[in-house]
């Protein structure tokens, strides 16, 4: 597995976190992987193997490229050869407005929009190994593009406090840093996002501990409660399986056996 991840430019960070490349080689098997909750919406291409979502109706082909919006619990996708992709990073409360589409709850989301037109040059670059360029074309897109929007002030603010404190302040703190009343952030950030503050916020610190247990599976739980503000090892424990699926100490089981046989067959994009 290769990774790759880029900032974005000082134009556009309010709209855009970043852009990342993966390429997963699947061993000419068909696998599936999952792909683990965070606090963030992408923008998904993928090259190569075609990637499919697992339905309660059975496989569902994705086209390329569609929307991961946040998610409530993990989705499962497949693939199978080699799998390539790029993935731009938006904040939860720009990425509707970026695209033009109505703000909603769904996870994965299929959609039409121009920016489609970077498909066939994007796999143009990736055949040729040339990533850097590829990554600096997506990012040249959202510079130029007509669809460029500026990022809300308020909740431009009110994203700044929530990542600082990796989702631990209350709401009335959230707003106090937007210089907004908690009623108005709170209309503003629905309309935008589609969640409330708190779902972003818990996801957001779900996404530390997901992260921290992923690049070291020994961590003390107590401690990593404390360290991010739950009220105890129980409440990690709830929301991290209410996210994951699993609980702490399970994810840091399978994170540890990763690590040891470099296998593939779980896949967590643990992005910063």
């Amino acid at each position: 597995m290769q990774h790759l991840k880029v900032g974005s430019a000082e134009a556009i960070q309010d709209t855009v976190k970043g852009f990342w490349y993966t390429s997963i080689d699947f061993s000419e098997l068909p696998a599936g992987f999952e792909v683990i909750p965070d606090g963030f919406a992408e923008i998904v291409f993928h090259f190569g193997s075609p990637c499919s979502i697992s339905t309660p109706d059975g496989l569902q082909p994705l086209p390329s490229p569609f929307l991961m919006g946040l998610l409530g619990q993990p989705v499962l996708l497949h693939a199978q050869n080699r799998l390539e992709v790029i993935g731009v990073k938006c904040f939860p409360w720009t990425v509707f407005e970026l695209l033009g589409l109505p703000a909603g709850k769904d996870g994965v989301r299929v959609f039409e929009h121009p920016i489609a037109q970077l498909q066939a040059p994007l796999a143009e670059l990736i055949r040729a190994g040339k990533v850097a360029e590829a990554l600096a074309q997506v990012q040249q897109y959202f510079l130029s593009a007509p669809m460029g929007v500026a990022a809300d002030q308020l909740l431009a603010k009110a994203g700044v406090a929530m990542s600082e404190a990796n989702g631990t302040l209350p709401v009335s703190q959230v707003a106090a840093a937007a210089h907004a009343t908690v009623r108005t952030l709170e209309r503003k950030f629905k309309q935008a996002a589609g969640h409330t503050v708190k779902d972003v916020s818990g996801l957001m610190r779900f996404e530390q501990a997901r992260n921290h247990l992923w690049l070291e599976p020994t961590a003390n739980l107590a401690g990593l409660a404390l360290e991010l503000g739950y009220t105890d090892q129980a409440h990690l424990s709830r929301e991290f399986k209410r996210y994951s699926g699993t609980t702490p100490a399970a994810f840091a089981r399978t994170a540890k056996h990763r690590q040891q046989t470099a296998s593939h067959d779980f896949v967590a994009f643990v992005q910063s």
